[in-house]
């Protein structure tokens, strides 16, 4: 993707959703008005993610990290691809409440894995870390498309784990108490 437009269309994409995500990620800790790890790693307990504490810790740190690579268009491919697989794994937990983000639905990480996606395929644009280091092209249709797979495989792995939690806990509900 060339032209000074196109560019800028990719900063402002990068800056608002990369900080959005961070901040996202920063909640986890406490931090913006956020539950704190604690709620979160009991949310993520009680949705078949354990353990919960290092489970959420991960997912925030990833968030903020991811978000703030985004912004900054610094290694670009890797990081939306990982944010990709953050979203869809976090969608798997919000699916259950419908569409709707004012009902805890599925909303925001699908707009959030989409933003990814988006710049997993188009690269960060030539205002990035990535292009005076010659690495802004790396997102081409095959690498990109590795990279998903890679990530596919991740999150394939992460939610078979997550479905033997939840059979596990509903089938010895006491020893969750």
């Amino acid at each position: 993707m060339t032209g000074t437009s196109a560019d800028i269309g990719l900063l402002a994409l990068r800056t608002v959703f990369g900080l959005y995500l961070a901040g996202h990620g920063l909640k986890k800790f406490g931090l913006l008005d956020g539950p704190g790890i604690a709620q979160t790693a009991a949310v993520f307990e009680k949705g078949g993610f354990r353990p919960g504490r290092p489970m959420a810790a991960l997912a925030g740190a990833l968030e903020v990290a991811g978000g703030l690579a985004l912004v900054a268009g610094l290694a670009t491919p890797a990081a939306a691809a990982t944010v990709v697989g953050v979203m869809l794994v976090a969608a798997s937990l919000h699916v259950p409440n419908g569409l709707w983000e004012s009902g805890k639905g599925v909303e925001l990480p699908a707009l959030f894995a989409a933003a990814a996606l988006t710049l997993l395929y188009t690269g960060p644009g030539r205002i990035s870390l990535d292009h005076p280091a010659g690495i802004d092209d790396l997102a081409g249709l095959p690498e990109s498309t590795l990279l998903l797979a890679v990530v596919a495989v991740a999150v394939t792995a992460t939610l078979i784990r997550r479905r033997s939690h939840l059979r596990a806990a509903a089938s010895h509900p006491q020893e969750q108490q």
